[in-house]
């Protein structure tokens, strides 16, 4: 495996290029992916053009985000946007498949692969069932709550912080 790039059964992650720029709007621009997620749903190009250039900037040693392809399309963005926090989001087409299972299953190890990181956090929007439910069967556990944590648009939505602890042994957890 090259450091730039992880691969699993079905997927191949990788660090971002100005080429993903449509594919990556299309999922920031779509409501229904977007509805959890830490902003509103990009209402331009040039939005999801300045995101695209941040997630590419992002220190080395801070940060380690890929784009999620599948087939050979891009389906979506996972990783460490800071680190030991983690980060996922899917094009609404790509749910339902196991595939963001798989694909954060391989980033754990990946990062429990770093000296140091004994654990991976979370910060999820409660209502969204669906993460929280992929964290739990990745083994991640809730460590608290609070409320009106994030400003979307006009809308005060709260946080479930979750944590995945290093485990002692491989726990499925290979590289």
């Amino acid at each position: 495996m090259e450091d730039n790039i992880v691969k699993t059964a079905r997927l191949t992650m990788r660090r971002a290029e100005v080429r993903d720029l449509g594919a990556m709007h299309a999922i920031l621009s779509n409501p229904v992916a977007m509805r959890y997620w830490s902003t509103l749903p990009h209402k331009n190009l040039g939005e999801s053009r300045e995101w695209l250039k941040a997630m590419m900037a992002s220190p080395e040693g801070e940060s380690d985000d890929f784009i999620v392809t599948f087939e050979g399309r891009v389906i979506g963005k996972a990783g460490f946007w800071r680190l030991p926090e983690i980060g996922y989001i899917f094009h609404p087409d790509c749910w339902g498949q196991g595939l963001a299972h798989e694909c954060l299953s391989a980033l754990i190890a990946r990062a429990f692969g770093r000296p140091g990181m004994g654990a991976i956090t979370a910060d999820v929007d409660p209502r969204n069932q669906a993460s929280l439910g992929l964290l739990g069967k990745l083994g991640f556990v809730e460590t608290g709550r609070k409320q009106a944590t994030w400003l979307i648009g006009d809308e005060w939505c709260d946080s479930v912080y979750l944590e995945l602890r290093r485990p002692n042994h491989s726990m499925g957890f290979e590289r």
